[in-house]
């Protein structure tokens, strides 16, 4: 059984809450509230299996580009985590559509950048 002193804990900026808010309401609104509740849950899995081994995510190859190695990233087809460890916090700050603009959403949101 695994030591649950050496789990870290799962947090979610408030960018991150915002994104699973907005895709919970565009699944909902385009599909349905079931298929947008089982999104939700198994991207909440996702992100609560990063307290068991966070550094197994990628280094999302859109930071390592611009010499950024800080970041990791897990998916749930096609939707990308993206987070940083944090000594024993795993601070998830994306969770968004891979099939998104993905190096726009990072420049705002990872780098404080608005892109044009």
């Amino acid at each position: 059984m695994a030591d649950p002193s050496n789990a870290y804990e799962v947090l979610l900026t408030q960018g991150a809450e915002q994104d699973l808010e907005a895709l919970f309401d565009h699944i909902a609104e385009n599909d349905s509230a079931a298929n947008a509740h089982r999104l939700l849950d198994n991207l909440m899995d996702v992100a609560q299996s990063l307290s068991k081994l966070p550094e197994r995510g990628s280094r999302p190859k859109e930071l390592l580009a611009v010499g950024i190695k800080d970041y990791r990233q897990v998916f749930f087809k096609p939707y990308r985590l993206i987070y940083r460890v944090h000594g024993k916090q795993v601070v998830v700050y994306l969770i968004a559509d891979g099939r998104r603009d993905i190096p726009s959403l990072l420049a705002r949101r990872l780098l404080g950048h608005s892109v044009s």
